[in-house]
């Protein structure tokens, strides 16, 4: 494994962050996601994410449990705050209501007294953002959390909080975490700029397209038992845009190319999410064991330029590159 310093921190993350989206507490048993945790600190993962809201708080109780015992100071532990968590109209959003009392939940779930990273899932519209941002400074002052971030915002929304964050002396945001990978390269244009010039580091989900970079699914056949595709508890909807025999042909192209590098295809869409300089981490999932021991050999990989252009080529112009597509819904709509 090797690390790399969250944005302009002083904290290093391993270059594979495990988390627990989709899978633990839904997809996969709390056994078998406990021993996926156990195998991911044998391999060096000292980073894991998770979110509040993810399989309706169960996902943080089973990390909670499966990382007890663990060296506190050994690992960095991430978690968010912002989709709905319950029935009430102030169980969602950014208010400080929600956000103070989400994290002292999260706390309880994750069986620990601090948060090394706490994140705001998606940007509130409707709650001030200096409410939120004020907030999230009095967390990390009464030791809750060490550092905070955002998911999926624009690079407009990120600069107008950094503005308030600076002028009223608040701890500023050190990450950010959107989806990326050789097919959604929309944070590439404006995010990627503006944090490599704030010191935000990106610390990416789904690299893989929610398994479609795999190479497992193909054009013309049914997605194999068992798969994100067919779990109806939330992974056949995220995954539904690849699911296109323009999109699966496309991607049979890129088994040469890995194979030339010496790795797997699920490797080397990790390995290229790695290459962009601004990426602090690249977050993988897994239900089993044997997956988390194959996606860690991404880990340190360098691939050429001649590499990273066969992979452009073979892709043409099916990765979505539109910073429009950053979107956070109204959670209240």
């Amino acid at each position: 494994m090797e690390y790399r310093r969250l944005g302009s921190t002083g904290m290093y993350v391993s270059e594979i962050s495990y988390g627990n989206w989709i899978t633990h507490g839904s997809q996969v048993e709390a056994d078998s996601a406990i021993k996926c945790v156990k195998t991911a600190l044998d391999c060096g993962i000292t980073t894991f994410d998770t979110a509040d809201v993810y399989a309706g708080t169960r996902a943080e109780k089973v990390l909670g449990k499966a990382l007890k015992g663990v060296r506190r100071e050994s690992y960095e532990l991430f978690t968010k705050v912002y989709w709905p968590t319950g029935p009430g109209k102030n169980d969602r959003g950014l208010s400080r209501k929600h956000i103070i009392e989400s994290c002292n939940a999260s706390l309880k779930r994750l069986q620990t007294d601090h948060i090394d990273l706490y994140q705001m899932h998606r940007f509130d519209f409707e709650t001030p953002l200096e409410e939120s941002l004020s907030a999230f400074d009095d967390l990390i002052r009464a030791g809750k959390v060490h550092y905070i971030g955002f998911s999926e915002w624009t690079a407009s929304q990120i600069a107008a909080a950094l503005k308030i964050q600076d002028a009223k002396g608040y701890n500023r945001f050190v990450s950010s975490q959107p989806q990326y990978s050789a097919l959604w390269r929309v944070i590439e244009a404006e995010v990627v700029p503006l944090s490599q010039k704030e010191g935000i580091g990106q610390i990416v989900w789904s690299p893989m397209a929610q398994g479609v970079l795999t190479g497992k699914y193909l054009p013309g056949k049914k997605p194999p038992a068992g798969s994100r595709a067919t779990d109806k508890k939330g992974g056949a909807g995220m995954i539904s845009k690849w699911m296109k025999d323009d999109v699966l042909t496309a991607v049979q192209n890129l088994k040469p190319i890995a194979d030339q590098a010496g790795l797997t295809m699920s490797q080397l869409s990790v390995a290229w999410v790695l290459q962009n300089p601004n990426v602090s981490s690249a977050i993988v999932g897994a239900t089993k064991p044997s997956q988390v021991k194959e996606n860690v050999k991404a880990a340190g990989v360098k691939l050429d330029a001649e590499t990273m252009r066969a992979i452009d080529k073979a892709l043409g112009n099916l990765p979505e590159k539109d910073p429009a597509q950053n979107i956070s819904p109204n959670p209240r709509a």
